[in-house]
């Protein structure tokens, strides 16, 4: 046991020497045979640190937290003793005590890690591997802060090269750990913390040493640990990309020494924008049966797309990538598909709640600048089947409106709109409708779903505009051409989306307002005013029977039901969003009755 003194007042100094490491030694405590003694000694130091926790302006905590520490460092690093037995003991525990107490301050923060230095010097590399992986992934919550943290990463590469037998299952076993302490430590710390730029350092020396590794090993080994390495890049450039744009001015450093490590790993910025090369790599590191190591790596399609981004940023980072960025907007402007997988991996960009603003601008300005195709190359394709490419244009658009709608930005609204068109229009005419039918009916946004039935009002305007009059077209011709008509004969069914809800019942006012509004000048552009023929020849007289009975007076009554409560109720703001649905909603009963 220890002398009987494990219970100071910790606010005096003067009884620390008591619990010197010497004096310890001296009194026969024996850490190889009694693990009651390292017990005991572990909870003296840590009700230390859990005080300094509770009293942190406390200047005698701090003052015992480092003489303890300079003294552990005193003890383990002397070679006075035959100690090698008593340091294994000890470094099943000191490590991680050592590392509490580097929260304490920055003088305690340097001889902390160097206790952590001195036991991945002197003690076994695949038990200091286990030691370390089992410290950084169980801290207590007081002390899940970068400086806990980051003593302990910085063993990793000293172990990592040391370890001699089978380096790729030692580093994939370890790799998770990290990863996962990684991302708790960037989403719990504070915006401006300064410790995250020392954290990012310790994680790409990680990189440098299982880089070294891989230049060890040979044949299939090689390879997988290659493709790890891919993955722990590209998962710490997500993470470090992370914050608010206080910290984007930190993390072009490390995304510029990340870079270097692109072409080691065999990747190239289009396979990493086409998603392509991170396929690839998942399948090489983690193959069958890797779900565990496979959930460290969620954030993996948001690095490769970041690490295009910055490349377009920075001409620096993309010449340490090796990477031309001419060549790479070339290919993708000259086909379609390449296109659209880039534009599937930019949503992960646009979606992420954690980025800098600056980020996701940069995205949409990448994307436009890929969607300004060569119209030369572009395919005469419209009668292939691109149906299996839908969800991911979908979703794309889906990220792209969440930035038109909430972006606080107004030019990074006003350019996610030109994307969000540029992208709708690079889609064939059929698969344009079926997204448009499906942003539609998913949307929960009035003001999005307007704006979606602005873009059918337009494609029936053009359409409309460049066919001939019903009236000096033959029967021959017009049976020949409605093949053509496309939006005009579709539009109704995207009306219909709005005026009749799928779920049944009348559409939703005043919330649904815009939505509703701007579903019936569709309507106005195809029916034709009194006197002129119908340029659509598309609305027969069942179809304006069924707009008028169907539509168009169940939207009369209620919307001539809800004008007359806001005006009891002096409802000034739902008489707002009436009074245009209102106007058009007149104005189309009108055209429809002096047809029928």
């Amino acid at each position: 046991m220890l002398p009987g003194l494990l219970t100071p007042s910790l606010s005096t100094s003067f009884l620390l020497p008591f619990f010197f490491f010497p004096s310890l030694i001296q009194t026969g405590v024996d850490f190889r045979k009694s693990e009651q003694s390292l017990s005991d000694l572990v909870l003296f130091l840590n009700s230390i640190s859990d005080s300094f926790v509770r009293e942190p302006e406390n200047q005698d905590l701090e003052n015992a937290s480092f003489q303890i520490l300079t003294e552990i460092r005193l003890f383990i690093t002397s070679s006075s003793v035959d100690q090698q037995a008593v340091i294994d003991a000890l470094s099943f525990e000191l490590p991680k005590t050592a590392a509490r107490f580097a929260c304490v301050s920055p003088r305690c923060m340097e001889v902390a890690q160097s206790i952590v230095d001195c036991f991945t010097d002197k003690c076994s590399p695949r038990d200091m591997l286990s030691i370390l992986c089992e410290a950084i992934g169980s801290p207590r919550d007081a002390f899940t802060v970068p400086s806990y943290f980051a003593p302990l990463l910085s063993g990793f590469p000293k172990v990592f090269v040391s370890i001699r037998r089978r380096q790729f299952e030692q580093v994939k076993a370890a790799v998770p750990v990290i990863l996962n302490a990684l991302k708790a430590i960037v989403l719990d710390s504070d915006d401006k913390d300064a410790d995250l730029g020392d954290i990012f350092h310790k994680a790409n020396c990680i990189a440098d040493s299982m880089k070294a590794v891989c230049l060890e090993l040979e044949g299939k080994d090689n390879e997988k640990l290659c493709a790890l390495l891919g993955l722990f890049v590209l998962q710490i450039t997500a993470l470090a990309s992370m914050g608010i744009e206080y910290r984007l001015a930190h993390s072009s450093p490390l995304v510029l020494k990340l870079s270097h490590f692109l072409q080691s790993c065999g990747l190239s910025y289009l396979g990493l924008i086409m998603g392509t090369d991170v396929e690839k790599l998942l399948g090489i590191a983690v193959g069958d049966g890797g779900d565990d190591l496979v959930g460290c790596f969620s954030d993996i399609w948001l690095g490769a797309s970041i690490l295009v981004i910055w490349g377009y940023k920075s001409n620096e980072v993309a010449l340490a990538a090796g990477a031309d960025l001419v060549a790479l907007k070339d290919e993708l402007q000259s086909s379609r598909i390449k296109r659209w997988h880039a534009v599937g991996m930019l949503k992960h960009v646009l979606l992420c709640l954690y980025l800098p603003l600056e980020l996701k601008k940069d995205a949409i300005n990448f994307l436009l600048s890929i969607m300004y195709a060569k119209l030369s190359q572009m395919p005469n394709d419209e009668n292939e089947d691109y149906s299996t490419y839908m969800p991911t244009l979908c979703s794309a658009l889906q990220a792209i409106q969440v930035v038109i709608m909430y972006a606080t930005d107004v030019i990074l609204r006003k350019n996610a709109f030109a994307a969000f068109k540029e992208l709708l229009a690079d889609c064939p005419t059929s698969l344009r409708f079926d997204i448009l039918r499906a942003l539609i009916k998913d949307g929960d946004s009035s003001s999005m779903i307007a704006v979606l039935l602005d873009c059918v009002r337009e494609e029936v305007r053009l359409e409309s505009s460049k066919s001939p009059p019903a009236s000096k077209v033959s029967k021959a011709e017009s049976e020949g051409s409605q093949g053509t008509i496309f939006w005009s004969s579709s539009a109704l069914e995207l009306v219909e989306l709005v005026l009749r809800p799928p779920g049944g019942g009348p559409p939703s006012l005043p919330e649904h307002s815009d939505a509703v509004r701007l579903s019936l000048p569709p309507l106005l552009v195809l029916i034709p005013e009194t006197g002129k023929s119908n340029n659509s020849g598309v609305l027969s007289r069942d179809s304006l029977v069924k707009a008028h009975s169907e539509w168009l007076l169940p939207l009369r009554t209620l919307v001539t039901r809800m004008m007359a409560e806001a005006q009891c109720d002096s409802d000034e703001l739902a008489l707002c969003g009436l009074n245009p649905v209102e106007v058009v909603l007149y104005r189309c009963i009108e055209l429809v009755e002096q047809l029928l």
